[in-house]
């Protein structure tokens, strides 16, 4: 499968001498084009710097992030922002609607800052995925928790972007509206050809991809294809943390 993003090497430290966290730690990984990736591991592991970096949100301290031949590190900030703008959609565990605007306007919001109008066929298409089009008036306070997650969803879709990074999508929403959410983009990668890169901490959110990489430390710990929810809560076992042993005598 050819890969949508390409990392090399990746590696992120925050601060210098004796405050230093590697956050990142030599890290190479091809997410697939056109597949659904979750990526999990122990809070501190580096799943968030790893989709931060991934999606020109972050800058690595050295390696490379690759979109096609196209190393992110390279391009000017004014380039980024395009690239942002045009390749990427987003979808963030806080909605991050504006909440002034319609759902129709947060929805159309990329394509309009783009100056660019949305094709009536697409859009016609990822409103009816997303199940809205009764609601596109209503502004954000008026809407569930999960109907402005699934604007926001429509929202990362409709500039049809190479790739969607999702930032524990399903965090703030109850066990239905997040299996709801979850259905919309196993949808978009297996009806819209969509590649999507989430990062959870649910095994149940994760049995909804084809692949879950984990990570320890800063470092790629395994992955697993056709993921189930106890297969993924195995592997969680393995890459836990474990408390260091008591001292002998104590």
């Amino acid at each position: 499968m050819a890969a949508v993003v390409g990392v090399r090497d990746l590696t992120k430290v925050y601060g210098t001498g004796g405050g230093e966290v590697r956050a990142l730690d030599g890290v190479t990984l091809d997410l697939g084009e056109g597949e659904f990736t979750a990526v999990m591991g122990p809070s501190g592991s580096g799943k968030s710097t790893l989709m931060h970096c991934c999606a020109a949100l972050d800058t690595p301290t050295s390696g490379q992030v690759l979109m096609g031949d196209v190393d992110l590190a390279a391009l000017s900030d004014k380039r980024l922002t395009t690239l942002r703008r045009e390749q990427l959609g987003f979808v963030f565990q806080s909605f991050n609607l504006v909440p002034t605007l319609s759902a129709e306007e947060n929805i159309a919001l990329p394509l309009a800052l783009a100056g660019r109008k949305p094709d009536p066929a697409w859009w016609d298409l990822v409103v009816g995925a997303v199940g809205l089009g009764d609601r596109l008036d209503h502004r954000p306070q008026q809407l569930s928790g999960g109907q402005q997650q699934r604007v926001a969803v429509a929202r990362a879709l409709m500039s049809r972007p190479t790739v969607v990074f999702a930032d524990e999508p399903t965090g703030n929403l109850d066990s239905r509206s997040g299996a709801e959410v979850l259905g919309l983009l196993r949808r978009a990668v297996d009806e819209f050809g969509q590649s999507i890169v989430m990062v959870t901490h649910d095994p149940v959110a994760a049995a909804y991809t084809d692949r879950v990489v984990f990570l320890a430390d800063g470092r790629l710990a395994g992955e697993l294809r056709h993921p189930t929810r106890e297969g993924v809560l195995e592997q969680m076992t393995l890459h836990e943390p474990h408390p260091p042993a008591a001292a002998a005598g104590a």
